[in-house]
């Protein structure tokens, strides 16, 4: 009776027989070919902290090189940890911890346990960034009020999109905004405007200005707008009419090398009375570039006429969430 395989050894690899199953030779190999397969993974991992971590690092300088300076509240606990510090010099980094800790539990319950582990990276960068940059300006990078909390607000909301983007969260609001997102076809960007509300009026007890009060919905309103734009700015659609004499090679193109669906209508020039095919068609507006120029070369007299679309539910674009 042959030995038992050892049990890193792919399935392929135990029909081999050229040297001893035990053998140092072959262990190595089959952990060697088991890394190799994992690599795709292990990239996507990497490269989807990475990013996040990017994304952490712009939300963290639009606090800390224009809001805070600016001693402009924010929302979420961000905004809270901003609010604490103010009114009693508490570091940022410390309130956002403490406050999140519990939050996080929250996430992983609801969300899965993956979405808790972005998260809890996630926090456990910005505590350090919080940390890093607390004290980077004494004063406003800007001089302008209403600049600083724009382009803080722009910092905070890109960087908010890109962390969305890789399923990570920054915690507190962001939290709410991913559940809903999960089960209801909601702009995030609302969401977490509706939660931001009270803890930006909170400033007012700290400051007692209702300029500083303006100025920090102000700042919320511009992380809303970047935010909603960044995510659906890489999944904006377009619906394509194509009106051609070689619309079967166009249609063949569109099926066969952009992958996108393709549908042919019979139509009528009233002007000409000619019958013609129309090819309609949804793709991505990334994918628009590729297209426009295989049908200028297959017929440079095609008629098109494209349109951007709100929203494509269905296979290849987002699903349909009620």
């Amino acid at each position: 009776m042959p030995d038992k395989p050892h049990p890193l050894l792919p399935n392929w690899f135990v029909h081999l027989r050229v040297l001893n199953d035990n053998s140092k030779e072959i262990i190595y190999f089959a952990m060697f070919i088991e890394i190799i397969q994992m690599r795709p993974k292990l990239a996507t991992v990497i490269r989807d902290y990475t990013i996040i971590t990017f994304g952490l690092l712009l939300f963290v300088l639009g606090w800390q090189l224009f809001l805070i300076p600016a001693e402009i509240t924010g929302g979420g606990v961000s905004g809270i940890s901003a609010v604490v510090f103010f009114a009693t010099k508490i570091p940022v980094s410390i309130t956002f911890l403490i406050i999140n800790a519990i939050l996080v539990l929250i996430a992983i319950k609801i969300l899965g346990a993956s979405f808790g582990v972005k998260t809890i990276y996630s926090i456990a960068v910005l505590t350090v960034f919080f940390a890093v940059f607390q004290n980077i300006l004494e004063k406003p990078l800007v001089d302008d009020t209403f600049l600083s909390a724009v382009l803080g607000g722009m910092a905070g909301g890109i960087g908010l999109g890109v962390v969305f983007s890789r399923g990570g969260s920054t915690g507190g609001t962001d939290i709410f905004a991913m559940i809903i997102m999960k089960y209801r076809n909601v702009s995030p960007g609302k969401i977490i405007m509706l939660c931001d509300v009270v803890i930006i009026a909170s400033s007012y007890f700290v400051f007692q200005s209702p300029e500083k009060l303006v100025y920090g919905y102000v700042s919320m309103w511009v992380v809303s707008y970047s935010l909603d734009s960044f995510l659906s700015g890489a999944n904006r659609s377009a619906q394509m009419f194509i009106f051609s004499t070689k619309y079967e090679e166009i249609a063949d193109f569109i099926t066969q090398e952009a992958v996108r669906g393709v549908t042919v209508f019979d139509g009528v020039g009233w002007y000409t009375k000619e019958n013609i095919k129309i090819v309609m068609s949804i793709v991505r507006k990334k994918e628009t570039s590729a297209i426009f120029r295989k049908i200028k070369e297959i017929d440079p007299d095609a008629f098109i006429s494209m349109g951007s679309v709100m929203g494509v539910y269905g296979q290849g674009f987002e699903k349909l969430k009620l």
